[in-house]
């Protein structure tokens, strides 16, 4: 009998409570997708030009791609596989730009990410008419059956290659999405942490590396272990992107030798860039001092930074231009100072990667020498954060660029 008085006074807060509840909800969800954005860039200058989409609307799709002839390793309970699954997401433009072969880029995630950890990378150089795709590479990936192994990466430039045989092959299968869309002429390879060591090694290791790479670029990728006659197997377009206050990977090891060791390599440093705010990913931790004490909180979890000389075998020897030498400490910094918006990052992230893309791949010379005044002269007269540096011939002293 109470309950059924109260009924009619309780239905319309209950009503209210909801909706208000749904309203919270609905703000909470903008807040987090719109809030704490970046100062825009200047739509007056080249690089807001730049950072709009392309005239191309972007497809995609996930495919498992599986590669029988390599097996994956146990790890932890996981007791290994004969074969390696790549499970693989695959970008490209819709609309009339498959009436011409576009450019290919494999993109390589980080440890414990993923194969959309440069998504952002990958929307916006498929709306330019690229073909961009990126696995979850078995042993490394976030959700990865077992413990991951950091020392997986020397089987990854072979995932590459392979991902590299399945597109071709699927350019050249008539009535597949792909056919004739890739020019073999124009294959590219970049990654970040992890990745860009991926990156590294498919483009210059002595038995790793692809012939049919014409560009890498590496974004914080370890580079200590690689020594100039590393580099000097293949001479190839080369850009490294990296930050001074880098918490997981150490700036003077890693990036700075690039300009002594690769002729004619672009090192572009983007202070108060984060670690982890190159990935996709890190637009949800734009509310934090700096990404990187998540970022190296699970690092911290999950890898053992314990120097171990079989993993200096697994890369290669001091002949190939493998040095045996310790790891630079990982996330020694304490306080992390304050890092930029991972927005933020991602447009200059963005603006370095599609330039020196451009300034290879576009087919109108003019257009590609467009792009190189922009990666060399503008881009870091137009975005303060940003120093652009070019490796010269060995004989020769390090050009710098503002």
């Amino acid at each position: 009998m109470l309950k059924s008085r109260l009924k009619p006074l309780l239905n319309p807060l209950l009503k209210k409570g909801l909706l208000g509840l749904l309203l919270a909800l609905v703000v909470g969800a903008l807040y987090l997708n719109y809030g704490k954005q970046p100062t825009a860039i200047d739509h007056n200058t080249y690089s807001s030009h730049l950072l709009q989409p392309g005239p191309y609307q972007v497809q995609s799709e996930d495919v498992e791609f599986i590669d029988s002839s390599r097996p994956t390793q146990a790890s932890g309970d996981y007791p290994g596989s004969d074969s390696r699954r790549l499970l693989t997401r695959i970008w490209w433009p819709l609309g009339d730009a498959l009436q011409q072969r576009q450019p290919l880029l494999i993109y390589s995630h980080g440890f414990l990410s993923s194969r959309i950890g440069g998504s952002y990378l990958a929307e916006n150089l498929a709306s330019h008419g690229y073909i961009v795709a990126a696995a979850d590479y078995p042993l490394s990936n976030y959700d990865a059956p077992g413990p991951q192994l950091v020392e997986d990466v020397v089987n990854q430039p072979g995932d590459v290659s392979f991902i590299i045989d399945q597109l071709l092959q699927r350019s050249r299968t008539e009535g597949d999405t792909l056919y004739r869309a890739i020019d073999e002429s124009r294959i590219a390879v970049a990654g970040l942490s992890l990745g860009g060591m991926t990156t590294s090694l498919v483009a210059f290791h002595p038995t790793m590396s692809d012939a049919r790479i014409d560009v890498a670029i590496s974004i914080a990728g370890p580079s200590f272990m690689f020594s100039r006659r590393y580099y000097e197997h293949r001479q190839l377009p080369f850009m490294m992107i990296a930050s001074p206050i880098d918490a997981m990977l150490e700036y003077t090891a890693n990036a700075r030798p690039i300009l002594q060791n690769v002729d004619n390599a672009v090192l572009v440093t983007i202070a108060e860039a984060s670690h982890a705010g190159f990935s996709a990913q890190a637009t949800a931790l734009r509310w934090m001092s700096n990404p990187d004490q998540i970022g190296c909180w699970m690092l911290e979890r999950k890898v053992d930074t314990t120097p171990r000389k079989e993993w200096y075998d697994l890369i290669g020897s001091a002949e190939q231009g493998i040095l045996h030498v310790p790891a630079p400490p990982v996330c020694a910094t304490d306080p992390l100072p304050a890092a930029m918006n991972p927005i933020r990052q991602h447009w200059m992230t963005t603006l370095a990667v599609s330039s020196f893309l451009q300034s290879q791949f576009a087919v109108d010379a003019d257009e590609r020498q467009r792009h190189q005044n922009f990666l060399l002269q503008q881009l870091a007269y137009e975005n303060p954060e940003v120093k652009v540096e070019l490796a010269a011939p060995h004989s020769q002293s390090r050009v710098t660029v503002h």
